[in-house]
């Protein structure tokens, strides 16, 4: 039982620095808490109360996030028809340009760092995938 939680232990702290090596030494334009809202709003429209919700951060930091990327032209604001209150946002097209784009240098990337690999270790590694997707799915 032990062996398993140390095994928790190694496959959380490597998947988060894995996670923090990708988005902080790709390079690109965008702030790491900046893409996750473009990447959230791919599937449409939300509010910045729903962004804040999916990000776990204060409505303000979300507010203050919100017109950084307005500003830039990467998301737009409109009223909310359904709640006179708040604001949708949407992704503009510069925004998916410059997510695509961020998505190309995380991709490249993690392609150089997979580069020395051999051919086996390749193959463990996608069958690694292929668990922590399974593990996530559960």
């Amino acid at each position: 039982m032990e062996s398993i939680h140390h095994l928790a232990n190694d496959v959380r702290m490597a998947c988060q620095q894995v996670s923090r090596r990708v988005r902080f030494e790709s390079g690109g334009e965008l702030a790491p808490h900046q893409a996750s809202v473009l990447f959230k709003l791919q599937d449409g429209p939300r509010t910045p109360g729903e962004l804040a919700e999916l990000d776990r951060v204060a409505a303000p930091s979300m507010t203050k996030t919100v017109n950084c990327l307005a500003d830039r032209g990467l998301v737009a604001t409109s009223d909310n028809p359904a709640d006179g209150r708040s604001k949708l946002v949407t992704l503009t097209e510069d925004g998916q340009a410059l997510l695509d784009a961020t998505v190309r240098a995380r991709d490249d990337w993690m392609v150089r760092k997979l580069q020395g690999l051999t051919d086996d270790e390749l193959t463990v590694l996608s069958e690694a995938t292929r668990l922590l997707n399974r593990v996530l799915e559960k």
